[in-house]
């Protein structure tokens, strides 16, 4: 089918966002969930990162992205993004987001790992994530030129002589033939690679379908050997991990062993708000050591923390845990994709009428480990330079809403036991630690899973996407930011340097391991 309008894939942060700086422009969002579900976004609990207090500055957040990125971050992405971050927040604010604010009107800024002030702008505590999706829902519900396909997931690109001519998609609820939207142009903000590992914060679904489809269509991919692993997670054995937030050692939370040792303190002297590839490192060692790693709020917060962490909280209830008298099980999960889709300032991609926004981005700015709460930063910023490149560079056609119809009976499903499969081998060899062995085992038994599912496209495209991870990682022959090999453990400053690399390329390195 035909549309004029703007195909937005997603339907977090980025997407929302997009979607009301197009305005009055029409658009379409494909959404695999309802609004507000599924999506990363709704889950971040720490905050926007932006440089709101007086003693604070844009080139100061800058420099701290530098650092904490690790010799690889685009220093005018970062300069770009950081200069933008205070008039994001009042945007948001004047939308009707409930950030916290002192007695003063001010502000409530909390301070979170190689952040070098507090400029974390929080909601409730641990809430901004959820009540940021709420109150953009709530406008883009009530902004007549969006148009929402909920239950709609997007399994592929159209393309002609490079260039992105429309979407396919499926119904996300049952097994449908794809059905192709052609568009003008087509925004991608569907997230990140999480679910690729046995062990993540993020939502169920969000298992780099998005970077492995445009991967698949031909796009330039940048940094995807970098993938952050929140170091605490909390190990209580649900799926997804609840995520005990960067906030609570912000407040001074400890991270003990079952010996009740500060393992941090030796390890790093900013000890608990080291980078957070550090504190993984140290929590994981602690794990395989089998001495079970722990998050200690008890004398720091006390009872505060049902009040102000009110989503650990919940999470510490509904596995029988009083974080008041007890210290929370915590172990590293994966949590943010650094790497992604290729975009340049814009948000354009290495493609003709394809842009791409939030975590399925790669822009520079992270670089190899990405400064906490810089994640909605970006997302939010990259969604307006791509609502405004494409306003600028799309003509405006007619647009009438889109009703799509599914006819049921494809065969897009896969066997769940094949994707328990992927995510134990990119757990197991692409993880917290990496060596060629396990790497070159992990290529293997991607191409074996794919060749199983072939039918596929979905799981096609999480394929993808975990060797992109892979291979890159195999190429990456040190240890910068969340990339760590035993093998190769210190970072090599000829290897400053961001990736680029195609499917094309992941693949023919795959073809060197893959068993016939």
């Amino acid at each position: 089918m035909e549309t004029g309008r703007i195909v937005i894939v997603g339907a977090g942060l980025g997407a929302l966002y997009a979607a009301l700086e197009l305005a009055p422009r029409p658009v379409l969002m494909i959404s695999p969930e309802t609004l507000g579900q599924g999506a990363s976004s709704a889950w971040a609990q720490g905050g926007v990162a932006a440089a709101m207090s007086a003693d604070d500055s844009a080139a100061a957040h800058a420099r701290d992205t530098v650092l904490a990125g690790a010799g690889t971050v685009d220093i005018e992405i970062a300069e770009m993004v950081t200069s933008h971050a205070r008039e994001h927040i009042l945007n948001l604010t004047d939308k009707g987001t409930p950030f916290d604010r002192g007695p003063e009107g001010g502000y409530v800024l909390s301070l979170e790992a190689a952040h070098s002030k507090p400029r974390v702008v929080r909601v409730k505590g641990d809430q901004a994530g959820a009540k940021i999706m709420e109150t953009l829902i709530e406008v883009v519900r009530e902004t007549p030129s969006v148009q929402v396909c909920t239950n709609t997931l997007a399994t592929g690109l159209e393309v002609e002589d490079g260039v992105v001519k429309g979407v396919y998609v499926k119904a996300s609820d049952r097994e449908t033939e794809a059905v192709l939207i052609r568009c003008p142009a087509v925004l991608l903000a569907g997230g990140g690679s999480g679910g690729l590992f046995s062990v993540t914060t993020n939502p169920p679904r969000i298992r780099g379908q998005v970077v492995g489809l445009a991967a698949r269509a031909g796009a330039l991919v940048g940094d995807p050997e970098f993938v952050q692993f929140h170091p605490t997670a909390m190990d209580v054995g649900e799926d997804p991990a609840p995520l005990a937030t960067e906030a609570l050692r912000g407040e001074g939370a400890k991270l003990i062993n079952a010996d009740g040792e500060r393992f941090m303190l030796a390890i790093d002297p900013r000890a608990e708000l080291a980078p957070r590839d550090i504190v993984a490192r140290g929590i994981f060692a602690e794990t395989q050591a089998g001495r079970r790693p722990c998050l200690d709020t008890r004398e720091v917060l006390g009872a505060e923390i049902l009040t102000k962490f009110p989503v650990v909280a919940n999470a510490c209830a509904r596995n029988g845990i009083d974080p008041v008298t007890e210290a929370i099980p915590v172990a590293c999960a994966a949590h943010y994709h650094m790497g992604g889709i290729d975009a340049d300032d814009q948000g354009r991609t290495s493609m003709a009428s394809l842009w791409v926004c939030g975590e399925a981005a790669s822009t520079g700015l992270h670089g190899a480990n990405r400064l906490a709460s810089n994640g909605l930063l970006e997302a939010l910023v990259f969604a307006r330079q791509c609502a405004q490149d494409i306003t600028a560079q799309v003509p405006l056609v007619d647009a009438a809403e889109v009703e799509l119809e599914f006819t049921d009976g494809g065969t897009d499903a896969f066997a769940p036991e094949s994707m328990v499969a992927l995510r134990k081998t990119m757990t197991d060899n692409v993880g917290v630690l990496r060596n060629a062995a396990g790497l070159q085992t992990a290529l293997a038994e991607i191409a074996r899973l794919e060749k199983l599912e072939a039918q596929s496209r979905t799981f096609g495209n999480m394929t993808a996407t975990a060797t992109l991870i892979t291979a890159a990682a195999l190429l990456r022959e040190e240890s910068r930011g969340g990339h760590f090999r035993t093998d190769f453990p210190e970072a090599d400053p000829e290897q400053a340097h961001r990736t680029e690399i195609t499917l094309a390329e992941a693949l023919e390195i795959r073809a060197r391991y893959a068993k016939e």
